[in-house]
């Protein structure tokens, strides 16, 4: 039987941002052997940021991504491995290097309304025989049909696959289904979601988006990612195991995978507290937590506060020294948020 749709893992990439980017080799090893043994086919491994985000502005790996991906490769018996690239924070030569290691599937990320932007990688993508992914980061910023205009220029550059990828976890059910149907509708290519699980609807969204054409869905183990995570991979193969659907992936062996390899390295629990409900409250990219955190701490203001007034002025991805200025600004004047 076929797989309903294309489960990809992104424990070591998304969850890459839970750590602080600290996965070593060992860790990778172990989560990869984990999910190539249940079945996951694509299995993405980056820094949080994207091939080149290890520095200053988004946090240092601990180990060299290049050396993760070479484990990686190593110990992928079946599944495929991607890799992450944000223009502008990874770079054409990243992919060479990365394709040479063995990776096969590029996806390429830009805020939602900056998808021209990703011209020369997809295209570089597709030229070295990889599985070419557009994502379209923020996606509840824009409405159903401007996403679909961003989403053509993707696919017209050479994108397999184009994403709804709900960067903050801000969207509802029904938003969901609005943009991924009208994109489902409006291309030729395959349509993914990327979902966060801000406001506790990670799952929920991954299957409405399931029943409105998507073919390509993202998950986490344990939902270890950015914010209050992601769709959390166990869970969803579970519950569309429960409803007869198909993911080629083993349920027993994904829970084993959850509970006995990836919970162990987590540094905290995945869950709804204030700090991450309010990324989707207030539309929020989730990989500003920590950020928030440490700035809220060293400039002793309101964290709450902190986080609505970054989704006030629209902060987006790229935009992570604004974090730092803007808690300076409510120390130095409160009245700043309003």
């Amino acid at each position: 039987m076929t797989p309903a749709f294309t489960l990809v893992d992104s424990t070591l990439r998304d969850g890459s941002h839970a750590v602080a980017h600290q996965f070593d080799a060992e860790q990778v090893r172990a989560v990869v052997r984990a999910l190539d043994t249940a079945g996951v086919p694509v299995i993405e491994v980056s820094h949080g940021d994207g091939l080149g985000g290890s520095s200053f502005n988004y946090g240092f790996s601990r180990v060299d991504e290049r050396e993760l991906l070479r484990v990686a490769v190593a110990h992928a018996g079946r599944a495929e491995i991607a890799v992450l690239l944000l223009p502008g924070i990874g770079v054409a030569s990243d992919l060479y290097e990365v394709r040479g290691i063995g990776a096969s599937v590029a996806r390429i990320a830009a805020q939602c309304t900056e998808a021209d932007i990703t011209e020369q990688h997809i295209g570089l993508a597709k030229e070295l025989g990889m599985t070419a992914v557009g994502f379209l980061m923020m996606a509840h910023m824009l409405e159903p049909g401007e996403l679909l205009e961003q989403a053509r220029r993707m696919e017209s550059y050479g994108a397999d696959v184009v994403y709804v990828t709900d960067s903050a976890g801000a969207l509802t059910i029904d938003a969901v289904r609005a943009r991924v149907s009208t994109l489902a509708g409006g291309l030729s290519c395959a349509v993914g979601i990327h979902a966060h699980n801000n406001l506790q609807l990670a799952v929920a969204n991954s299957l409405a988006a399931l029943e409105e054409g998507a073919t390509y869905i993202d998950a986490c183990a344990r939902g270890l990612g950015a914010g209050a995570g992601n769709t959390a991979t166990e869970v969803l193969v579970a519950t569309c195991d429960k409803l007869g659907i198909d993911t080629g992936v083993a349920t027993l062996p994904i829970m084993a995978a959850a509970e006995e390899v990836v919970a162990p390295i987590m540094r905290r629990p995945q869950i709804v507290d204030r700090a991450s409900l309010l990324l989707g409250y207030a539309g929020v990219y989730s990989s500003f937590l920590l950020h928030a955190e440490r700035a809220a701490a060293r400039f002793e203001v309101d964290l709450p506060t902190l986080l609505l007034e970054l989704g006030r002025r629209k902060i987006v991805g790229g935009q992570e020294d604004m974090i730092v200025d803007i808690a300076a600004e409510l120390r130095a004047d409160p009245r700043e948020a309003r």
